[in-house]
């Protein structure tokens, strides 16, 4: 499992094209904010959706496996509870609204198992009514991470992804070396993060197992079904 121990210092420059808008909606349009939900953030990197649902009146809470992504979140959001877990191995939340695990942060663990465990420690920490919202990514996306190389260079941040097939089914190992602009020099260092994805009715499966009902999948930020075209998978589970 990634790290992010350097990483998490370039992580949102690299991400500020996400739509964190887009996703923080997803969750509001089901989980309305006037009761001021409980809500914890699994996976939460350096807490830019933490801030978001703070700032629309969620009690929010964050977690993640990395201490150098939450270092980062206690400076975006500080004075909120934030515990460096494993999402496998969840514990400590009762009574909760809403989890979210965003931005395919679900894809790194390396095992059914550890699926499954986050699956029913999420249940357990949620309150009956409660929500879990995550997205993955569909096989499609899987495949097109394998058809080519990436390069970013934006003068201060230049760095090489490669991608390759992983031993699992549908699993893809990244391989990145970044050159970061540090007083007139480049600072290298190397990353390799491991991802894993299922079909969606394997997660839906999983997701029954543990006990939960309602279980709704999405494609793309839209209300339609996945089909081969689709490249995100978004699932809402209602205990």
């Amino acid at each position: 499992m990634a790290s992010y121990e350097q990483f998490a210092y370039v992580y949102d420059k690299l991400q500020a094209d996400i739509p964190y808008d887009l996703y923080a909606n997803w969750v509001m349009q089901f989980a309305p904010v006037a009761t001021h939900p409980k809500l914890v953030d699994v996976g939460c990197g350096t807490g830019i959706m933490l801030q978001h649902f703070q700032q629309a009146s969620y009690d929010v809470a964050g977690v993640d496996l990395s201490e150098d992504m939450l270092m980062l979140a206690r400076e975006r959001v500080p004075n909120i509870p934030l515990v460096c877990q494993s999402m496998a191995e969840l514990e400590g939340f009762h009574d909760v609204d809403v989890v979210t695990i965003i931005l395919d942060s679900l894809n790194y663990l390396q095992t059914v198992e550890e699926v499954k465990s986050t699956f029913l420690r999420v249940y357990e920490s949620l309150k009956v009514g409660g929500q879990l919202f995550f997205d993955v990514h569909s096989l499609t996306k899987m495949q097109l991470f394998l058809a080519s190389p990436f390069t970013y260079d934006d003068g201060d941040i230049t760095y090489l992804w490669h991608t390759e097939e992983g031993d699992a089914p549908h699993s893809i190992i990244h391989d990145m070396t970044f050159f970061v602009a540090q007083d007139h020099v480049y600072k290298r260092f190397d990353e390799t993060h491991y991802q894993r994805t299922y079909e969606p009715e394997q997660y839906v499966e999983w997701l029954h197992e543990v006990g939960f009902t309602t279980v709704d999948v999405t494609a793309d930020f839209t209300f339609d079904l996945p089909d081969e075209k689709t490249e995100r998978i978004f699932i809402r589970a209602v205990k």
